[in-house]
């Protein structure tokens, strides 16, 4: 079984190792959205000797910001200050992805400025506020922001993009029973509830072709009575798989639960979403220390391991991993 220092390839990323910092908003941008200083140096602290590093959540229209100071994708004069950000972390050869969002009902008006979207008027069980019914030429305006956030990136010099479909955002929303009680064609069945998804995903690809690196942060169980399933979500992981999607990174969707403890606390549901879409896919939960990222990695349930406080809190976190892992 592999270990976590070892080499993993996926498409045309070379991964050294198979620690991944995942996304974790910091609110170090300006208030349009813009890389600053600040958000450049907290991630070049954390660089080295990282497999992967997916920087934190971007959105990519103005109506799906999450807060006043959230990194943005939304615009063509913010890919100069986000190639500043990848080329201070190539100089670690380190990898660097982009996570691309819209908050959808999770958002505010406050926030963004308008009454939030979502898939139905149904509040976020995540709360906020009652949102109003995207219609379908909307929904064709939400996959073009996808698709042009995702350029950006690119352009930008990211090698990777991870579509954030997970905690409550706006994909997550569609692809939930609960929040999407919709009659057309993007509600109903599974198929339908996934659409959304599977036309970002084809809109990058078609944007930025078949090789490019594609990640998508999969809410595969909702966590919640009527909310979807574990068997629903490994479904959608395959059709998410089979669109064209290279990596999952397996999180939860709309809800939570207070007993998910210890370290991998997802690993259940990524090992399912494994076995079922076949792609490699990134555990997370509570993983604090390298013996136990490592002990994850040589079960074979996951391919990656996501370490988020613990690299918070100790920004050589990677490195000393691997010095205790090779002795």
């Amino acid at each position: 079984m592999p270990r976590l220092f070892d080499f993993l390839k996926v498409g045309r990323l070379n991964l050294r190792n198979r620690i991944v910092m995942p996304p974790m908003a910091t609110e170090f941008s300006t208030a349009k959205g813009e890389v600053t200083n600040r958000l450049v140096k907290h991630y070049v602290e954390r660089a080295e000797d990282l497999g992967l590093l997916i920087v934190e959540h971007a959105y990519v229209a103005p109506e799906g910001r999450m807060s006043a100071h959230q990194l943005g994708a939304y615009s063509d004069k913010l890919i100069l200050g986000l190639k500043r950000l990848t080329e201070a972390i190539h100089r670690f050869e380190t990898p660097i992805a982009l996570q691309i969002t819209h908050g959808g009902s999770a958002t505010t008006k406050a926030t963004c400025g308008v009454q939030p979207l979502g898939p139905s008027p149904i509040a976020n069980p995540r709360g906020g506020e009652v949102p109003r019914a995207l219609s379908r030429e909307e929904i064709r305006d939400i996959v073009a922001a996808f698709t042009e956030a995702a350029r950006r990136a690119s352009e930008a010099g990211f090698d990777a993009v991870e579509i954030h479909g997970a905690h409550g955002f706006l994909l997550s929303q569609f692809l939930s029973p609960l929040t999407n009680k919709r009659t057309d064609e993007y509600g109903g069945a599974l198929e339908n509830r996934v659409r959304l998804a599977l036309e970002v995903i084809k809109g990058i690809r078609v944007q930025l072709g078949e090789e490019y690196p594609l990640l998508y942060r999969l809410g595969a169980d909702d966590l919640l009575p009527g909310g979807l399933t574990l068997e629903e979500g490994t479904q959608a992981a395959k059709m998410i798989a089979n669109a064209g999607v290279n990596i999952i990174d397996v999180s939860g969707g709309l809800g939570s639960r207070s007993d998910l403890k210890g370290p991998g606390y997802y690993v259940p549901l990524a090992a399912a979403v494994k076995e079922a879409a076949g792609v490699p896919v990134i555990g997370v939960g509570g993983i604090t220390t390298a013996e136990e990222a490592d002990t994850i990695i040589r079960s074979g349930k996951v391919d990656l391991v996501a370490i988020g406080r613990a690299i918070l809190k100790d920004s050589k976190w990677a490195s000393e991993a691997i010095r205790i892992l090779r002795g």
